[in-house]
């Protein structure tokens, strides 16, 4: 039997993905009529009831099989009708033909596109043309810090026990360390408590409250992300966790990429021991959802004061978060798009949504920190900042606000390759999220968790191909001031990875996904006839920040890094920890250029890197248009670990000026005379 379905179904040998029926002979024939009404049942039994199942897997391996069966069938009626009318003239036998081909083109192409979630509309997108006012101390700075060793590479993301979300694959110390990277960066400082002086001074500042730093007593929430929280706990099919202990359900599901305990963490230890805010004046949560467990018994030994909020348990030592008395958000479209029951075909009650409650936390919060998850989604395109604030609307789930997305919900199924929401300024709800004052308008600073980015919403943790992650994990944070400038950012490493050909969901690539940070950057993107104004004052926002397009995903450079426009800023730290270092180290027959330290600097910094072999060494420092500032001729130097240190100061012994610079080393082998010329970036502040 193994032999005969392997000959039978054609699999693509590293996808494993249905390719088409083999021949087979004998009564092995009756498999043909069997497996494909086995799974035009099964599709009809899952779909039926819940027309969202069309993007699960088993419907998705299923549909191939199905749709070739169908046009099995279609041919095979069609070939009948042909001969039975074989006598009459032959003019006739074209349009059988023709008919048979439609009617498997439409049969196939209808249940494959339906759920294979491969959008057949790519993006267009222009370089290095950006729109809006940037925000922020640097104005539309992104700092993007990558550490390879924060997370367990050789982790299986969805090994049952042992995902991705453990403890035993983050490395605390190094993102801990990757995010005082970061926060330096954004400011200008060299150290975490001047860092965070800025950032409340700031906030606080564009707020209309004054250039006030942090007071004690004030209260801090962060909005972490949950997707994968969802069900009542009990039944173990229709529920991704645990009702009893709130732990991960074991289950096809078991492994969703979504906001990570390291990050968290990092970040409760510069609030509580370097900002000095209390605990109890820290909240938590995703309120839609519930807190894991294993969130829970990590962060809670550390912080147990801290406040933990959950949908509806208020014990586990969760709290229930609150809904707000009256509706605080009114939407911009007033009712014309946003509709309810609009996330199953069969429910045509449809009324308008003009308004919505969200939970007393954003109220009675001083400061809001929402840390999403890099992340694709198949509906909205891609989800960072402005669609996890989905999760702060109290309805118990988000189906009417997916109806100002690219992808909605409608009457009918969910249909990927008809994009009904794709044109440019269309309403995009994003916005009204990314404008109202007790959500973004709270926002301190964004700080986007991407250790474990992936394709789409409920996928688990992707390996990139992209450089530098060279089919690794993320391994990445960023941070910027700029709402808008870091979901382009991040929406351009999105776009970049998961192509069509990538073989991954590429939902990211729909036309019109970038549309709402058009409109949020100017408001002269703005569909006609809607002004957004969600906190129903009457004040229309001009600019949140601004929107560009990087040059080419090798290089990552936008207009501020060019030199040529008033857009991004993307300030990429490439860090390895001395682990990493050191491991690198016992590679034979290496040259490794290490990323210098300390990064930031001031006034001076070491730049390290290994030989192999005996080489004779160059390193040259450039400012960051090119141009040569100092040089090193170090001549012959023995294999192994060497340094030089720089001291910020140029060939003539002048001192420079803070900003970005590139150093080089270029080796040449005694041995074989091979070269070794690599470069990196680093930053001097002051």
């Amino acid at each position: 039997m193994k032999k005969i379905i392997t000959n039978y179904l054609h699999l693509c040998p590293k996808t494993g993905r249905f390719l088409g029926f083999g021949k087979l002979g004998g009564f092995s024939r009756l498999l043909f009529p069997l497996i494909g009404i086995t799974a035009m049942v099964w599709i009809l039994i899952r779909v039926i009831p819940k027309p969202s199942r069309l993007s699960y897997p088993c419907v998705r391996t299923a549909m191939p099989i199905a749709s070739g069966f169908i046009g099995y069938l279609a041919m095979l009626a069609l070939s009948g009708v042909a001969f039975f009318r074989s006598k009459k003239s032959i003019r006739y036998y074209p349009v059988f033909f023709l008919a048979a081909f439609v009617v498997f083109g439409i049969s196939g192409s209808y249940l494959t596109d339906q759920t294979t979630g491969q959008p057949t509309v790519n993006i267009s997108v222009i370089s290095n043309q950006p729109i809006g006012v940037a925000k922020g101390i640097f104005p539309g700075r992104v700092v993007w810090v990558h550490d390879s060793s924060a997370v367990n590479q050789n982790c299986v993301a969805n090994k049952q026990g042992h995902g991705w979300f453990m403890s035993e694959n983050m490395n605390q110390p190094v993102v801990d360390n990757m995010l005082s990277s970061a926060l330096h960066s954004i400011t200008g400082v060299t150290n975490d408590s001047a860092a965070w002086r800025m950032i409340f001074q700031f906030h606080n500042n564009t707020r209309g409250k004054g250039f006030v730093n942090y007071k004690a007593g004030e209260k801090i929430f962060i909005k972490m992300n949950a997707t994968s929280a969802w069900g009542n706990g009990i039944v173990a099919q229709a529920s991704n966790y645990n009702g009893i202990d709130l732990s991960v359900a074991q289950n096809s599901w078991y492994g969703i990429s979504e906001t990570s305990e390291a990050t968290v963490l990092a970040v409760f230890k510069q609030l509580v021991n370097v900002v000095g805010v209390a605990q109890s004046d820290i909240y938590i949560g995703d309120p839609m959802k519930h807190i894991y467990k294993h969130l829970y018994d990590v962060w809670h030994t550390s912080y147990p004061n801290i406040h933990y909020l959950d949908n509806n348990y208020s014990n586990l030592g969760r709290e229930v978060a609150i809904p707000s008395t009256t509706a605080v958000i009114t939407y911009s479209d007033k009712g014309t798009v946003l509709l309810t029951n609009s996330m199953y075909s069969n429910q045509t009650n449809r009324i308008p949504v003009t308004q919505d409650y969200i939970y007393k936390i954003f109220e009675m919060a001083d400061y809001v920190l929402n840390i999403p998850q890099l992340k694709g989604h198949q509906r909205a395109g891609m989800t960072m900042f402005a669609k996890n604030h989905f999760g702060s609307q109290t309805q118990g789930g988000a189906p009417h606000l997916h109806q100002g997305l690219v992808r909605p919900y409608g009457v009918e199924n969910p249909d990927t390759s008809t994009l009904r929401r794709s044109n440019y300024g269309m309403y995009r709800v994003q916005v009204d999220l990314m404008t109202h004052k007790l959500l973004s308008g709270k926002n301190l600073i964004y700080i986007m968790d991407a250790l474990w980015a992936t394709d789409y919403e409920l996928d688990i943790p992707l390996k990139w191909k992209m450089q530098p992650f060279n089919n690794q994990y993320t391994s990445s944070i960023f941070v910027s001031f700029d709402p808008v400038a870091i979901e382009s950012v991040g929406y351009d490493f999105l776009r970049s990875e998961f192509t069509i050909e990538s073989k991954r969901d590429p939902s990211v690539q729909m036309q019109g996904v970038d549309d709402y940070l058009h409109q949020a950057a100017d408001s002269a993107n703005w569909p006609k006839g809607i002004k957004y104004d969600p906190n129903g004052t009457g004040q229309y926002i001009t600019s949140l920040g601004v929107h560009e397009h990087w040059n080419d995903a090798i290089k990552k450079q936008y207009t501020r890094n060019l030199g040529t426009g008033n857009g991004i800023e993307l300030l990429e730290f490439e860090q390895r920890s001395s682990a990493v270092q050191e491991a690198q180290l016992t590679i034979p027959d290496q040259y490794v250029l290490f990323q210098n330290y300390p990064n930031p600097f001031n006034p001076s910094t070491t730049i390290g890197y290994k030989l192999a072999l005996q080489s004779s060494v160059k390193v040259t420092v450039y400012n960051f248009q090119g141009q040569e500032i100092k040089s090193f001729a170090l001549g012959e130097q023995a294999a192994g670990s060497q340094k030089v240190v720089w001291d910020g100061r140029n060939s003539d012994g002048a001192p420079l000026a803070s900003g970005v610079y590139v150093y080089r080393v270029r080796t040449v082998s005694r041995h074989d005379g091979k070269i070794f010329d690599k470069s990196a970036k680093m930053v001097l502040l002051k």
